[in-house]
């Protein structure tokens, strides 16, 4: 069988719905969060409805079972309406795998009917002052004591960090074993011992990032996701997955951005000519449109190697490296193309710029991921780092 570069009927129309929606009410509204620093939560719920917060969540817990190139498809189409509301589909497509794979019958059934109908929020806290992309070097803890664990710690970086209503948490259950000895837990945010502080953020503002301090938090031993001291593994392989759809939510806002801007130099004129007739002007389009459509296409191809239990790693890796830098460059070149006016916040293009710049940390840095991917082509014995 040659090889076939197309959706089927359902992810299509599934498509044409999401791009109706995300154009209609939440390209409307995108700015309007920002300025207000508020995380438009009837919105998730909304989505829910359409199914977009429940596409990796199981069909007997009110999710749809997508598989991870529909999940694409959402991940690229809410982009182009509203950078932000695009977690609902890659931070929780990651829960949600996350919990059905590796959490007990219990929390399944508590948390994930909730998640899936955007009801409820669920971050993901990883990240410390002094651990970021080396995941292992984490300080928190977890000591058990009876039938609980006790954590203690600070997480920083966490997206959603101050309107979430759980964590998927990471910690040490075995501090002498490094990587081997960490712990994932679901931490409800209003248990006593969790407090929880905002940034003022360049961007990403109704995303609500901030730290999570845990202070003698006291959580019963069913939390515990999967097994004991096997939470790192647990989210490196869900790290690729988000990495594909971080680089899809990028590309989307960057794509739409480029439309605008191609409607404007058509319509705008100088010197008696559209601004579109000169080179100077059209070129600069077609090259961000070109290196958008190739990372585009690699991310649907790592996210169609995932859906066929394939190793995507490196293809991850490479997504998520130049995917928020491809797109921020695009945003750029909007912004300037659209002249003086577009350097206000009467128009999109600085949030953009803004929201995606964030994505060039988060989930890994380019040179993170540069790192990923030369284990990957060179081989591990010839790391830069030495492994725990």
């Amino acid at each position: 069988m040659m090889l076939q570069f197309s959706f089927t009927e359902e992810q299509e129309d599934f498509r044409k719905i999401l791009r109706q929606y995300s154009k209609e009410v939440l390209l409307p509204q995108y700015t309007k969060w920002d300025r207000e620093k508020k995380t438009p939560r009837h919105l998730w719920e909304e989505l829910g409805e359409l199914g977009v917060t429940g596409l990796r969540i199981p069909e007997k817990y009110g999710g749809s079972a997508a598989d991870c190139i529909t999940t694409g498809i959402a991940a690229e189409e809410i982009g182009k309406g509203d950078f932000n509301l695009t977690y609902s589909v890659m931070l929780n497509a990651l829960i949600g795998e996350i919990l059905s794979i590796h959490a007990n019958n219990a929390i399944k059934s508590e948390w994930l009917p909730k998640i899936a109908q955007g009801k409820s929020i669920v971050g993901i806290a990883i990240t410390e002052p002094q651990a970021g992309t080396d995941a292992g070097g984490i300080q928190s803890t977890a000591i058990r004591k009876g039938d609980h664990f006790i954590l203690n710690g600070e997480k920083s970086g966490i997206s959603v960090a101050t309107v979430a209503d759980a964590f998927i948490l990471f910690a040490k259950t075995d501090p002498t074993a490094g990587n081997r000895g960490i712990s994932a837990f679901l931490v409800p945010s209003d248990l006593p011992g969790v407090d929880c502080r905002g940034y003022e953020d360049m961007g990403n503002i109704p995303i609500g990032r901030g730290s999570v301090y845990l202070t003698d938090v006291m959580i019963p031993e069913q939390y515990l996701i999967g097994n004991l001291n096997e939470g790192f593994s647990q989210v490196m392989n869900g790290f690729d997955l988000s990495r594909l759809l971080i680089g899809l939510q990028c590309i989307g806002t960057a794509t739409q951005s480029l439309d605008e801007t191609i409607e404007h130099v058509k319509t705008r004129h100088s010197f008696g000519k559209p601004l579109a007739v000169n080179q100077a002007v059209s070129f600069p389009i077609v090259h961000h449109y070109t290196q958008l459509e190739l990372v585009k296409w690699q991310a649907y191809r790592g996210l169609w190697l995932r859906d066929e239990g394939l190793q995507h790693t490196k293809e991850a890796a490479s997504v998520k490296w130049l995917a928020p830098k491809y797109s921020s460059e695009a945003i750029h070149e909007c912004l300037l193309l659209n002249g003086h006016y577009a350097y206000t916040k009467e128009m999109p293009f600085e949030q953009r710029l803004r929201d995606v710049i964030g994505l060039e940390i988060g989930d890994g840095t380019a040179q993170a991921n540069q790192m990923v991917i030369a284990k990957h082509l060179i081989g591990k014995e010839f790391r830069s780092y030495q492994k725990i």
